[in-house]
């Protein structure tokens, strides 16, 4: 069997994504004692793919070295087994890449049952739903009648943290990058205020959409919406670090924020990051009430599927273009597909 795949040449923070990956055909690797082989059929789109190919990655995860697969966390079915826990025609999680074909052990695969389509492995029943409920439920402790806002709202965790915290009984502002998306936000998921970044300063537009001020704030961008939010923060607000996706977005990207620490500690506020990876232990109890406000229709989930594992560079790229609007997937097979020669 023949493996295409992307190789990581050089890094993304000094040149484009397309020019940074390489298009290899190779022999599929064959796995050795207590090794899986499995076939790639989902692949999930995340700003942290883009930092994993940096010069700089998280320091969580260590960064792609040149030559080596694209890092992208999958959903597989499994093709040959050397290990006692799965066999052939199981559907995994996985973190195979951007590759049609991975060789990894037995303890670094998962297990899954469907529920539902596919591609909710990867958004509700993935990192983006447990990363919703983590850093809410944990660090934002919502309340009903407080104010939340988040930014990238459109996006795989945005709309997730949004209804979750509608589903707890707060009044959601979300911002987006156009005026569509912040419609969509609003009529489709229920916000209940949407403003678009890229119109008028955010800190004026969120003033009049949170006249009461914020109380939390998650934040998957850092930049303007970190330091809007901030500043209209109320006493005691918390302040849920997830993502700096601005880094890569703005033009000049200045993470300096002003009044920190200084409202930090004059508001009794809370600024707090964490690792989606640290409470992998708890799927059970997130996609549990994730699980159940589906059931009863208080939470919508929204694929937003590209097709081809050639098309990977310009998924990502995509993404921190804001093209989607939901969870960024690439399909790049079908459950059962014949494999490729």
């Amino acid at each position: 069997m023949k493996n295409r795949r992307y190789a990581l040449v050089r890094h993304t923070d000094k040149a484009p994504i397309m020019d940074c990956v390489e298009w290899r055909i190779e022999e599929a690797p064959s796995p050795g004692p207590g090794e899986v082989l499995t076939r790639t059929l989902l692949l999930s789109v995340d700003p942290a793919n883009r930092g994993w190919m940096s010069s700089t990655p998280p320091s969580y995860m260590p960064g792609i070295g040149f030559g080596a697969t694209v890092r992208s966390s999958s959903i597989d079915e499994v093709l040959a087994s050397n290990h006692p826990d799965f066999k052939p025609g199981d559907l995994v999680e996985a973190m195979s890449g951007w590759q049609d074909y991975a060789v990894a052990p037995g303890h670094a695969l998962r297990r899954i049952e469907p529920r539902g389509d596919l591609a909710l492995e990867l958004s509700l029943y993935g990192l983006s739903g447990l990363t919703a409920y983590v850093g809410l439920m944990d660090i934002g402790r919502p309340k009903p009648g407080e104010t939340l806002f988040v930014s990238a709202a459109a996006g795989s965790v945005g709309t997730i943290v949004g209804q979750l915290a509608k589903a707890a009984g707060c009044r959601v502002v979300g911002s987006a990058g156009s005026d569509k998306k912040c419609r969509w936000l609003v009529d489709e998921l229920g916000f209940d205020a949407a403003v678009n970044y890229k119109g008028e300063p955010l800190r004026k537009q969120l003033r009049a959409a949170c006249p009461e001020g914020i109380d939390i704030y998650f934040d998957n961008t850092g930049g303007e919406a970190l330091q809007a939010a901030v500043l209209l923060a109320n006493e005691r607000a918390r302040i849920i670090c997830c993502g700096v996706i601005s880094r890569w977005t703005a033009e000049n990207p200045d993470q300096g924020i002003k009044g920190i620490p200084g409202l930090i500690a004059m508001k009794s506020m809370l600024m707090q990051g964490f690792i989606v990876f640290d409470n992998l232990h708890r799927r059970k109890e997130a996609f549990g009430l994730l699980s159940r406000l589906v059931a009863d229709n208080r939470l919508t989930v929204r694929s937003d599927i590209i097709d081809g594992l050639e098309n990977a560079p310009q998924a990502l790229a995509g993404l921190f273009a804001g093209e989607n609007m939901g969870k960024r997937i690439i399909r790049v097979a079908e459950p059962g597909q014949r494999q490729v020669d």
